[in-house]
């Protein structure tokens, strides 16, 4: 393969015509250091984003100014920034990984929009798409999880994706291109690392191209999702009522149907029901009224002919599922409007009212009260995360009030603070094409 060819093949195919001046994330590794190559090879006009995550001292340290230097060798815009990850990992109760994630790509997005780079490119390559594909299936998933990293999410776009790591070494050879290896990425302690260590080596000793194999199925997963979701959407909507903040399903005509254990991980994996409770969801549908089954945050209870999904009376995770087609929901006290239409030209400022950018979010939305640990970025504070629980202080918000707040949730992103502030990442933007109007009408 000739990596450099097909990249400006693949530049081309996904931006056409569009400005295209991207912000790399660049680590300092193989594969980053490899996509800054070819960017700076083809004359594109980039800049140079790099986190320090101080989690390996003086490595970490070592990867930042390896790359500061190739940077200011070719006169290339060159922005970082330090974390203290492991403390701040503490303060939000995740994980390292996932805390080094959600840092890393929030600033990326202030870093972008700020500076008016165009996209964000990142370095994910074929391989870590296969053991993306084998993480969702060892953990359990539905069709969603089988055409793993996306190519494209709006302004982030991963070029090279489509080239397998053995491409990149190759390209990093014979470009005497330099970088630096993280010695954690030599450890088991992550499932990722795990399964690029031993389950891959060990599937690829029976087949030599498993990359490139698993690659074409996930290309063909991708367009048997579309299909999927027609058939699935056509069929709940048959099965399924949304009555308030609790949701109806047919529990005979569900069971009943040849795809029954497809329909029960679409139809409550939202609700936060894992893979395991899955059949007893299932065998739930024949039961006597009054049985149930539940997760964290919800309950599905047996109910004459149907099985009633509704929040726990103990939490505070009222909840209702919003569909594309969805116009308009009864809450307590008000109700909630939706509707789309193209980039409005005046911007309102009624703190009842959200326009949000479409493109940004993926259906169905979720409609649910604020929970503690809740945290977003708030509109017009440049990408600053802030928990909500702080946000109710700083707005003086009384307890009574903020008892009853809902939020809109977009995969697992508070969208917006119902009545009070939109996330800076929906806002509309210049490349906004159509907008969601969300309007609250208290009664």
């Amino acid at each position: 393969m000739n990596l450099s060819e097909v990249f400006l093949k693949k530049i081309n195919q996904l931006i056409g015509k569009q400005f295209f001046k991207p912000l790399l994330a660049v680590s300092g590794g193989a594969d980053s250091m490899s996509l800054s190559h070819l960017c700076y090879s083809h004359g594109i006009s980039f800049g140079i984003a790099h986190c320090n995550f101080s989690l390996r001292g003086e490595e970490s340290d070592a990867d930042e100014q390896l790359i500061k230097t190739w940077a200011d060798e070719r006169e290339i815009s060159f922005f970082n920034v330090r974390f203290d990850t492991k403390k701040i990992a503490e303060e939000w109760s995740k994980g390292i990984q996932e805390t080094a994630r959600e840092l890393r790509y929030a600033w990326l997005e202030t870093i972008r929009a700020n500076h008016h780079f165009s996209h964000i490119l990142t370095a994910h390559h074929a391989n870590d798409n296969v053991e993306t594909l084998l993480m969702n299936l060892f953990k359990g998933t539905g069709m969603s999880g089988l055409h793993g990293i996306p190519e494209r999410n709006n302004y982030i776009i991963r070029p090279i994706l489509f080239a397998a790591k053995s491409d990149i070494e190759l390209y990093v050879t014979l470009e005497n291109i330099p970088y630096r290896e993280d010695a954690s990425n030599a450890s088991d302690k992550y499932l990722r690392n795990a399964i690029r260590h031993h389950v891959i080596p060990s599937a690829a000793s029976f087949f030599p191209h498993l990359v490139r194999q698993v690659s074409e199925s996930i290309e063909r997963f991708k367009q048997a999702e579309i299909l999927y979701r027609i058939e699935m959407n056509r069929r709940m909507k048959k099965l399924c009522e949304q009555r308030g903040n609790e949701l109806f399903v047919h529990a005979q005509k569900w069971h009943d149907s040849e795809v029954a254990a497809a329909l029960c991980f679409e139809i409550f994996s939202p609700f936060n029901f894992s893979p395991d409770q899955m059949p007893q969801l299932l065998s739930l549908a024949l039961k006597q009224s009054g049985k149930y089954v539940e997760s964290k945050t919800h309950r599905v209870v047996k109910d004459r002919k149907f099985l009633i999904v509704s929040p726990l009376k103990t939490s505070d995770a009222g909840f209702v599922l919003i569909q594309e087609e969805t116009d308009q929901i009864e809450i307590e006290g008000a109700s909630i409007q939706f509707s789309f239409s193209l980039k409005p030209t005046d911007i309102s400022t009624d703190q009842n009212i959200a326009l949000i950018d479409k493109s940004k979010i993926s259906f169905p939305l979720i409609l649910r009260h604020w929970r503690q640990g809740d945290y977003f970025y708030p509109l017009g504070m440049g990408m600053k995360k802030k928990k909500l629980k702080r946000f109710f202080i700083d707005q003086k918000i009384p307890l009574h009030n903020k008892e009853n707040v809902w939020v809109v949730e977009s995969e697992k992103r508070i969208v917006w603070v119902v009545g009070y502030r939109l996330d800076e990442r929906f806002k509309l933007r210049d490349t906004t094409s159509e907008s969601l109007k969300i309007e609250l009408r208290m009664k």
